[in-house]
């Protein structure tokens, strides 16, 4: 089915999605930073509505009760769940954290705040549907842009089930850490549709082989960077419940020391996009688009740095986490891009040297 005009949707569509998913790495983060994840404690629905509440008032007057009784229910077949897959001292610890069973009050600006995140979500949901229907059009030139594209449902599905264990297991820490990095994994099998899409058809490019292995080196350190992220997120949230929310000063502090390895690969990341932009700079001229790539992988690990500061020293401000997780997803996107493109490029703008 070669259709011009139904490949050239499918590559709009596709961008989109990646756009759509940055943008909801972006909420995602806001959620988190602004400790709105239980803003709604059942899902899909938001207190059983489609349209959320503004005032407790609207709420039924045994609403904690209700929503603690299912999501009892919904940990309990997910700890059955991870029973049968062998992990049953995950179940175990699941099955006994009280802490799961402790409601939450009503907080219409913190309802509001996951309500738009799950929005943005399902617009995201939507455009990747579509990026799967018009991925046929490639079905006869590289059957695999629109295996990996209906495959991506497959995760998007579990990303959604995923989602709501979130929420039933009140925010326990190691989900939330598989939940992002599962959405990293849908946002790399979008960028690496959309460049088998923009490089079909031309040649492949001979590249020096230490240029990919620190390709392949830095991109795994910016993920060792996220994970190690969203441990120090997990100690901070368990530092903050301890403190009650006072002494905001004082969490850093008292997060341990997964912050310091944190900071620590964070210099490991930048002297290996170093190393890796003066590999580039000799393979390739300014203008070709593994420059751009890099030069903007560079110019978002300063601002990563910027607000890193911010978090450091002016007491972990909500904005700046949530500017933070969107300018690590945005390296981890550029820096996969850059090892595609490595392979076989688009070419744009010059080239090589």
């Amino acid at each position: 089915m070669n259709n011009p005009k139904s490949r050239n949707r499918f590559r709009k569509t596709n961008l989109l999605s990646i756009a759509l998913l940055f943008v909801l790495i972006l909420a995602g983060g806001v959620v988190r930073s602004t400790g709105s994840g239980m803003g709604c404690p059942d899902w899909p629905k938001c207190f059983g509505c489609y349209i959320p509440p503004t005032s407790v008032a609207d709420l039924p007057a045994n609403y904690k009760e209700k929503y603690i009784e299912g999501r009892k229910a919904k940990n309990q077949r997910f700890a059955k769940t991870l029973d049968v897959f062998g992990y049953s001292d995950l179940a175990r610890r699941l099955r006994e954290d009280k802490s799961i069973l402790i409601p939450e009050e009503f907080n219409a600006v913190k309802t509001w705040t996951e309500y738009i995140n799950r929005l943005i979500g399902a617009v995201s949901g939507i455009f990747l549907l579509l990026t799967a229907i018009y991925s046929f059009s490639y079905s006869d030139a590289n059957k695999l842009i629109p295996f990996l594209s209906v495959f991506n449902l497959v995760l998007i599905g579990f990303q959604a089930w995923l989602g709501s264990i979130v929420v039933s297991t009140n925010l326990v820490a190691w989900i939330i850490t598989v939940h992002l990095l599962l959405a990293l994994a849908i946002l790399a099998i979008c960028i690496i549709t959309y460049h088998l899409a923009k490089v079909y058809g031309r040649p492949r490019l001979n590249i020096n082989p230490i240029t990919h292995i620190v390709t392949v080196f830095a991109l795994v350190i910016s993920i060792l960077q996220i994970t190690f992220g969203t441990e120090v997120r997990e100690k901070i949230d368990a530092v903050s419940a301890r403190l009650q929310g006072g002494y905001r000063a004082d969490w850093i502090k008292n997060a341990g020391d997964i912050f310091e390895r944190h900071r620590d690969v964070a210099i490991l990341v930048l002297i290996i996009n170093v190393m890796l932009y003066a590999l580039i700079r000799r393979a390739f001229n300014r203008h070709s688009l593994q420059q751009q790539i890099m030069s903007f992988t560079f110019l978002m690990l300063a601002l990563q740095i910027v607000t890193g500061m911010l978090l450091s020293y002016f007491a972990l401000p909500p904005m700046a986490q949530a500017v933070h997780i969107l300018l690590a997803s945005l390296v981890f996107g550029a820096q996969f891009y850059l090892m595609l493109n490595l392979y076989q490029s688009v070419n744009i703008q010059g080239g090589r040297k």
